[in-house]
C-alpha cells in the first residue's frame, strides 16, 4: 500500500489546525479530522478519499485556499475538499448566513457522487458523535455552543436532511450509525 499522499495530508493538516481547539472539547483540534479519516476508512481504502477526510477543514476553518489544496495535492483530493466544505459566499461575494450555507452544502451533497458522500459521512458521523456523547451528559444546554439561529431546531432540520442526502451509502456501518445517533438525539 502507497499511502505517501495520505500521510502528506495528515502533516498538512496538523500543521494547519495547529493551536487550535475543538470548540467546547478541550482537546486539539486535529482529533476531529483523524476521526474522520478513521471512519472513511472503514468505507474505503481509496487515499484520495483519506486525504480529503484528512484535509476536509483546512479551507473552512484556516487560511488555507482550495488553489492551495489543488496545488500541494492535485485536483481531485481538491475537488473532494471544496465539495465538503460549506465556507461560501453567494454569486455578489457576500458571505451566506448559517442557513443558507448548509442549504447549499446540502444540496451539494444531495446530487454528489458516492465518493463525495463518504468524506462528507467522515465528518458527520465525528461530528454527530460528539453532539451525541455531550447531548447525553448537557442536554439542550450543548446548542448555545454553536451559530445556529434556532438552535436545536435547525440542527434536527439539518441532520435529518443529511440521512436522506448519504442515502446511497445506507448500506455501510457509518450510514447506520450517523442515522441511529441522528434519532436518538432527535428523538421526538
Amino acid at each position: 500500500m502507497n499511502s505517501a499522499i495520505l500521510d502528506k495530508a495528515i502533516v498538512y493538516a496538523v500543521k494547519a489546525h495547529s493551536n487550535t481547539e475543538r470548540r467546547g472539547k478541550g482537546f486539539p483540534y486535529i482529533v476531529h479530522p483523524m476521526e474522520a479519516v478513521s471512519i472513511v476508512a472503514t468505507m474505503t481504502s481509496d487515499q484520495d478519499l483519506l486525504a480529503a477526510a484528512a484535509l476536509h477543514d483546512v479551507v473552512e476553518d484556516t487560511d488555507i485556499t482550495v488553489a492551495q489544496i489543488r496545488e500541494e495535492f492535485g485536483d481531485h483530493i481538491a475537488y473532494l475538499v471544496e465539495m465538503e466544505s460549506d465556507k461560501f459566499t453567494n454569486p455578489k461575494g457576500e458571505n451566506l448566513g448559517w442557513k443558507d450555507r448548509k442549504l447549499a452544502s446540502l444540496e451539494r451533497l444531495a446530487s454528489a457522487p458516492k465518493e463525495v458522500k463518504i468524506v462528507a459521512m467522515g465528518d458527520k458521523l465525528s461530528n454527530m458523535r460528539a453532539i451525541a456523547m455531550d447531548y447525553r451528559k448537557i442536554g439542550d444546554v450543548l446548542w448555545d455552543r454553536f451559530h445556529a439561529p434556532n438552535g436545536k431546531i435547525d440542527h434536527e432540520w439539518r441532520y435529518r436532511a443529511l440521512v436522506k442526502a448519504f442515502d446511497a451509502i445506507s448500506d455501510t456501518d457509518a450510514y447506520k450509525e450517523f442515522s441511529a445517533l441522528v434519532d436518538e438525539v432527535f428523538a421526538k
